[in-house]
Protein backbone atom coordinates (compact mmCIF):
# COMPACT_ATOMS: atom_id res chain seq x y z
CA UNK A 1 0.00 0.00 0.00
CA UNK A 2 0.85 3.53 -0.46
CA UNK A 3 0.08 7.54 -0.94
CA UNK A 4 -3.35 8.18 -0.78
CA UNK A 5 -4.30 11.38 -1.36
CA UNK A 6 -2.53 10.85 -5.35
CA UNK A 7 -6.09 9.23 -5.65
CA UNK A 8 -8.35 9.96 -3.00
CA UNK A 9 -10.58 10.10 -6.01
CA UNK A 10 -9.64 8.72 -9.72
CA UNK A 11 -9.26 12.36 -11.23
CA UNK A 12 -11.55 13.35 -14.14
CA UNK A 13 -9.59 14.28 -17.25
CA UNK A 14 -7.79 17.33 -17.87
CA UNK A 15 -8.59 17.91 -13.88
CA UNK A 16 -4.92 17.62 -13.10
CA UNK A 17 -4.69 21.48 -14.48
CA UNK A 18 -6.77 22.34 -11.88
CA UNK A 19 -7.45 21.82 -8.42
CA UNK A 20 -10.07 24.24 -7.96
CA UNK A 21 -13.55 23.03 -8.08
CA UNK A 22 -16.36 25.82 -10.02
CA UNK A 23 -18.50 25.56 -7.55
CA UNK A 24 -17.89 26.02 -3.78
CA UNK A 25 -19.41 22.24 -3.04
CA UNK A 26 -18.82 19.26 -5.05
CA UNK A 27 -19.14 15.63 -5.01
CA UNK A 28 -17.79 13.04 -7.22
CA UNK A 29 -18.70 9.56 -7.76
CA UNK A 30 -16.00 7.16 -8.79
CA UNK A 31 -16.95 2.82 -9.93
CA UNK A 32 -13.37 1.32 -10.73
CA UNK A 33 -12.64 -2.08 -11.78
CA UNK A 34 -10.03 -2.24 -8.93
CA UNK A 35 -8.78 0.21 -6.30
CA UNK A 36 -5.22 0.31 -6.80
CA UNK A 37 -3.29 2.15 -4.51
CA UNK A 38 -0.13 2.73 -6.03
CA UNK A 39 -0.40 -0.51 -8.33
CA UNK A 40 -1.47 -2.15 -5.15
CA UNK A 41 -5.07 -3.52 -5.05
CA UNK A 42 -6.82 -2.54 -1.97
CA UNK A 43 -9.92 -4.62 -2.68
CA UNK A 44 -8.68 -8.12 -3.38
CA UNK A 45 -8.39 -7.31 -7.20
CA UNK A 46 -12.41 -6.73 -6.74
CA UNK A 47 -14.57 -3.87 -7.94
CA UNK A 48 -14.44 -0.56 -5.65
CA UNK A 49 -17.09 2.34 -5.67
CA UNK A 50 -16.08 5.52 -4.46
CA UNK A 51 -17.39 8.87 -3.14
CA UNK A 52 -16.23 12.27 -2.18
CA UNK A 53 -17.71 15.50 -0.92
CA UNK A 54 -15.33 18.12 -1.25
CA UNK A 55 -15.70 22.26 -0.59
CA UNK A 56 -13.49 25.00 -2.58
CA UNK A 57 -12.80 28.50 -1.24
CA UNK A 58 -11.88 31.25 -3.68
CA UNK A 59 -8.83 31.43 -1.81
CA UNK A 60 -7.92 28.23 -3.07
CA UNK A 61 -8.20 26.30 -0.04
CA UNK A 62 -10.36 23.41 -0.03
CA UNK A 63 -11.28 20.74 2.33
CA UNK A 64 -12.95 17.03 1.99
CA UNK A 65 -13.94 13.59 2.46
CA UNK A 66 -13.26 10.62 0.83
CA UNK A 67 -14.83 6.96 1.59
CA UNK A 68 -14.35 3.31 -0.61
CA UNK A 69 -14.77 -0.04 -0.04
CA UNK A 70 -11.69 -1.74 0.96
CA UNK A 71 -10.54 -5.84 1.17
CA UNK A 72 -7.31 -6.41 3.15
CA UNK A 73 -8.18 -10.18 4.08
CA UNK A 74 -9.45 -9.00 7.42
CA UNK A 75 -12.23 -7.53 8.99
CA UNK A 76 -11.48 -4.17 7.50
CA UNK A 77 -13.80 -3.40 4.40
CA UNK A 78 -14.53 0.20 4.50
CA UNK A 79 -11.60 3.26 4.34
CA UNK A 80 -12.61 6.90 5.27
CA UNK A 81 -10.50 9.96 4.69
CA UNK A 82 -10.26 13.62 5.13
CA UNK A 83 -8.32 16.44 4.00
CA UNK A 84 -7.66 19.71 3.83
CA UNK A 85 -5.42 21.49 1.60
CA UNK A 86 -4.72 24.71 -0.53
CA UNK A 87 -4.36 25.29 -4.59
CA UNK A 88 -1.76 28.34 -5.83
CA UNK A 89 -1.77 29.46 -9.37
CA UNK A 90 2.00 31.11 -8.73
CA UNK A 91 1.84 32.37 -12.48
CA UNK A 92 0.28 31.18 -15.84
CA UNK A 93 2.91 28.29 -15.93
CA UNK A 94 3.87 26.81 -12.09
CA UNK A 95 1.19 25.83 -9.30
CA UNK A 96 1.69 24.79 -6.08
CA UNK A 97 -0.81 22.51 -4.39
CA UNK A 98 0.23 21.25 -0.41
CA UNK A 99 -1.87 19.83 2.71
CA UNK A 100 -2.50 17.30 5.18
CA UNK A 101 -4.37 13.83 4.91
CA UNK A 102 -5.74 11.27 7.54
CA UNK A 103 -6.85 8.03 6.11
CA UNK A 104 -9.12 5.56 8.70
CA UNK A 105 -9.71 2.05 7.77
CA UNK A 106 -13.09 1.15 9.13
CA UNK A 107 -14.26 -2.25 11.19
CA UNK A 108 -12.69 -4.42 13.62
CA UNK A 109 -9.28 -3.66 12.89
CA UNK A 110 -8.05 0.12 12.88
CA UNK A 111 -4.88 -0.22 13.59
CA UNK A 112 -3.66 1.20 10.55
CA UNK A 113 -4.98 4.69 10.56
CA UNK A 114 -2.19 7.44 10.07
CA UNK A 115 -2.18 10.99 8.63
CA UNK A 116 0.16 12.49 5.25
CA UNK A 117 1.49 15.63 4.09
CA UNK A 118 1.69 16.56 0.95
CA UNK A 119 3.27 19.05 -1.89
CA UNK A 120 2.60 18.76 -5.53
CA UNK A 121 4.49 20.88 -7.94
CA UNK A 122 2.95 21.17 -11.41
CA UNK A 123 4.23 23.42 -14.58
CA UNK A 124 2.01 23.84 -17.54
CA UNK A 125 3.69 24.38 -21.16
CA UNK A 126 2.64 23.43 -24.53
CA UNK A 127 3.62 20.35 -24.03
CA UNK A 128 1.05 19.35 -21.01
CA UNK A 129 1.19 19.09 -17.28
CA UNK A 130 4.28 17.84 -15.59
CA UNK A 131 4.01 17.00 -12.28
CA UNK A 132 6.52 16.54 -9.02
CA UNK A 133 4.99 15.16 -5.94
CA UNK A 134 5.89 13.97 -2.62
CA UNK A 135 3.99 12.76 0.53
CA UNK A 136 5.44 12.08 3.87
CA UNK A 137 3.54 10.16 6.73
CA UNK A 138 5.72 9.65 10.46
CA UNK A 139 3.34 6.81 10.75
CA UNK A 140 2.70 4.81 8.03
CA UNK A 141 0.15 2.82 8.47
CA UNK A 142 0.70 3.17 12.25
CA UNK A 143 4.02 1.19 12.29
CA UNK A 144 5.43 4.42 14.00
CA UNK A 145 7.77 5.30 10.93
CA UNK A 146 8.49 7.50 8.57
CA UNK A 147 7.73 7.31 4.86
CA UNK A 148 8.12 8.90 1.53
CA UNK A 149 6.40 8.77 -2.04
CA UNK A 150 7.84 10.62 -4.91
CA UNK A 151 6.31 10.92 -8.02
CA UNK A 152 6.72 12.36 -11.49
CA UNK A 153 4.71 12.32 -13.67
CA UNK A 154 3.17 14.11 -17.08
CA UNK A 155 -0.39 15.10 -19.11
CA UNK A 156 -0.46 15.29 -22.74
CA UNK A 157 -3.11 16.71 -24.79
CA UNK A 158 -3.75 13.65 -27.81
CA UNK A 159 -6.57 15.83 -29.23
CA UNK A 160 -9.76 17.68 -27.60
CA UNK A 161 -10.99 15.50 -24.82
CA UNK A 162 -8.21 13.12 -25.01
CA UNK A 163 -4.94 12.44 -23.07
CA UNK A 164 -2.70 10.34 -21.45
CA UNK A 165 -1.11 10.46 -18.81
CA UNK A 166 2.01 8.81 -17.28
CA UNK A 167 3.43 8.25 -14.27
CA UNK A 168 6.39 7.08 -12.19
CA UNK A 169 6.53 6.83 -8.51
CA UNK A 170 9.29 4.85 -5.70
CA UNK A 171 7.98 4.46 -2.42
CA UNK A 172 10.39 4.41 0.31
CA UNK A 173 10.37 3.42 4.26
CA UNK A 174 12.53 5.51 6.06
CA UNK A 175 12.65 2.89 8.96
CA UNK A 176 13.31 -0.58 7.60
CA UNK A 177 13.41 -2.57 10.77
CA UNK A 178 9.89 -1.19 11.29
CA UNK A 179 8.59 -1.63 7.88
CA UNK A 180 9.57 -3.60 4.73
CA UNK A 181 7.13 -3.63 1.42
CA UNK A 182 8.92 -7.28 1.11
CA UNK A 183 10.51 -8.88 4.17
CA UNK A 184 11.87 -12.24 2.80
CA UNK A 185 14.54 -10.15 0.58
CA UNK A 186 14.65 -7.15 2.95
CA UNK A 187 12.85 -4.57 0.70
CA UNK A 188 12.10 -0.95 1.67
CA UNK A 189 11.21 0.51 -0.98
CA UNK A 190 9.25 -0.53 -4.36
CA UNK A 191 8.56 1.02 -7.75
CA UNK A 192 5.13 1.74 -9.67
CA UNK A 193 4.78 2.92 -13.45
CA UNK A 194 1.38 4.04 -14.50
CA UNK A 195 -0.01 4.78 -18.39
CA UNK A 196 -3.37 5.96 -18.11
CA UNK A 197 -5.45 6.91 -21.30
CA UNK A 198 -8.28 9.92 -19.84
CA UNK A 199 -11.32 10.97 -21.83
CA UNK A 200 -14.74 12.36 -20.93
CA UNK A 201 -18.47 11.39 -22.31
CA UNK A 202 -21.59 12.93 -22.08
CA UNK A 203 -20.31 14.46 -18.09
CA UNK A 204 -19.02 11.07 -17.12
CA UNK A 205 -15.02 10.99 -16.73
CA UNK A 206 -13.72 7.29 -18.15
CA UNK A 207 -9.81 6.55 -17.50
CA UNK A 208 -8.38 3.44 -18.70
CA UNK A 209 -4.97 2.45 -16.91
CA UNK A 210 -2.17 0.05 -16.98
CA UNK A 211 0.11 -0.14 -14.16
CA UNK A 212 2.80 -2.43 -12.87
CA UNK A 213 5.20 -2.47 -9.58
CA UNK A 214 8.50 -3.77 -8.96
CA UNK A 215 6.39 -6.15 -6.04
CA UNK A 216 6.41 -9.85 -6.74
CA UNK A 217 3.02 -10.59 -5.49
CA UNK A 218 -0.80 -10.96 -6.64
CA UNK A 219 -2.31 -7.89 -5.77
CA UNK A 220 0.80 -5.85 -7.19
CA UNK A 221 1.23 -7.20 -10.02
CA UNK A 222 0.25 -5.91 -13.83
CA UNK A 223 -3.31 -5.01 -14.47
CA UNK A 224 -5.71 -2.80 -16.60
CA UNK A 225 -7.92 -0.55 -14.94
CA UNK A 226 -11.42 0.77 -15.76
CA UNK A 227 -12.47 3.92 -13.44
CA UNK A 228 -15.64 5.57 -14.83
CA UNK A 229 -16.90 8.99 -12.84
CA UNK A 230 -18.98 11.81 -12.04
CA UNK A 231 -18.70 15.09 -10.61
CA UNK A 232 -21.86 17.59 -9.32
CA UNK A 233 -22.20 20.70 -8.16
CA UNK A 234 -24.17 21.20 -5.02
Amino acid sequence: MNNKLKQLAVALPFALLSTTAAADWSTTITAASDYTFNGVSQTGNDPAIQGSLDYAFDSGVYAGVWASNVDFGDDTDFELDAYVGKYVQLDEQFSVDYGIAYYTYQGNNSDGNYAEAYTKFGYASEYGQTELNFWYSWDYFGYDTGHVISMIAHTYELAPNHALRASFDISNSLDGDKFQWDQAKGDKSYYHYRLAYQTSYEGFGIEVAAENTSLDYDYADERIVLAISRTFNL
